[in-house]
């Protein structure tokens, strides 16, 4: 039974990656389904009963809020392994369906882009407001273009290819979809403590522990998207960007994947002038530049048709992994 549920188990996450996106497809997650807030829920009961704000304290929170519902997750998996192939293929599936997909971001992008195609740009710019919360109104149309493949390939990244490399990645040492939970939740508890409201206040124990926690986490897939999007895409110039633009961005995490991005689509995500930003003024901020960070500005001004090009990009970064994963697959059933 040993060996029969290793090599069912094998081919069972291509397909259970496979199943997820095409079910993600046909019946989108909707913003306030029950596993999402139930998890928002659960981050503020961990941060108000555990954050007092002690030094030792991050740490208890960091494991209350992501490390607890991972293990969880794997107690799950390894239970129904033992019983049931089929129950172990579905818990799969539905793990992967509420940690990894498209629908959970592009809706925001796909409205961007039809407004900006259609030259609407006051429901552009309100769209971009609605989804990253900062105003733009005094950014040109370039820029807000700029703005949207930036936020767009990030969201790729933490959404699909980033979940799917931490996924893999934890399939391949027997440990289910553990992986993507991991890495949605250390992804989620970060920005939670980013944007801390007066209800749900975070020590800065907790926001340093969550901050190291998501570097560490982060780092091997934002290096995979980074690469595989230079495959896919311009490899030199992805290269090249990726080499001596990534280190100006403060997370250096967040510099691999725009600027790899960037080269890859032959754009410049950065700002001529060096003139210091704020959040407000600038909405590239959120995604870390340094006040005066001129990342990529040898390259061309973004352009309407770019946003097409991005979500190609994206796809067959997508198609990349999965053909890297069905390889795998191949080679431990023939294994």
């Amino acid at each position: 039974m040993g060996v029969v549920t290793s090599r069912y188990d094998s081919h069972m996450s291509f397909l259970a990656v496979l199943f997820a996106l095409l079910l993600e497809q046909i019946r989108p997650l909707s913003h306030d389904n029950g596993v999402h807030a139930g998890l928002r829920g659960w981050t503020k009961l961990v941060k108000r009963s555990l954050d007092a704000g002690q030094a030792g304290h991050g740490l208890l929170v960091w494991g209350g809020a992501v490390a607890l519902p991972v293990l969880l997750v794997g107690l799950v998996h390894f239970v129904l392994a033992q019983y049931s192939l089929i129950l172990t293929f579905v818990w799969t599936v539905v793990v992967l369906y509420f940690t990894l997909g498209f629908r959970q971001f592009s809706h925001h992008f796909t409205q961007i882009r039809q407004a900006l195609e259609l030259g609407d740009e006051k429901t552009a710019r309100a769209a971009f407001a609605a989804w990253k919360r900062v105003s733009i109104e005094s950014i040109p149309t370039t820029g807000l273009v700029r703005h949207v493949l930036a936020h767009a390939a990030m969201s790729a990244h933490r959404h699909v290819l980033g979940v799917l490399v931490c996924f893999v990645f934890f399939w391949a040492v027997g440990l289910g979809p553990t992986g993507a939970v991991l890495y949605r939740l250390a992804d989620y508890f970060v920005t939670a403590c980013r944007f801390t409201s007066i209800e749900t206040p975070t020590s800065s124990s907790v926001k340093t522990t969550a901050e190291q926690a998501w570097q560490w986490i982060n780092h091997v897939p934002s290096r995979a998207t980074a690469l595989a999007f230079a495959v896919v895409g311009n490899f030199e110039e992805a290269v090249a960007s990726w080499r001596e633009d990534a280190g100006t961005f403060r997370d250096s995490n967040d510099g691999v994947v725009l600027a790899a991005t960037a080269g890859a689509l032959n754009v410049r995500f950065g700002d001529r002038s060096g003139s210091p930003k704020t959040m407000t003024e600038d909405p590239m901020a959120t995604l870390g530049f340094h006040s005066r960070a001129q990342a990529n500005v040898s390259g061309r001004e973004p352009q309407l048709a770019h946003l097409a090009s991005l979500v190609g990009l994206v796809w067959r970064g997508v198609v990349l992994w999965m053909l890297l994963l069905a390889l795998l697959t191949l080679a431990r059933l023939m294994g």
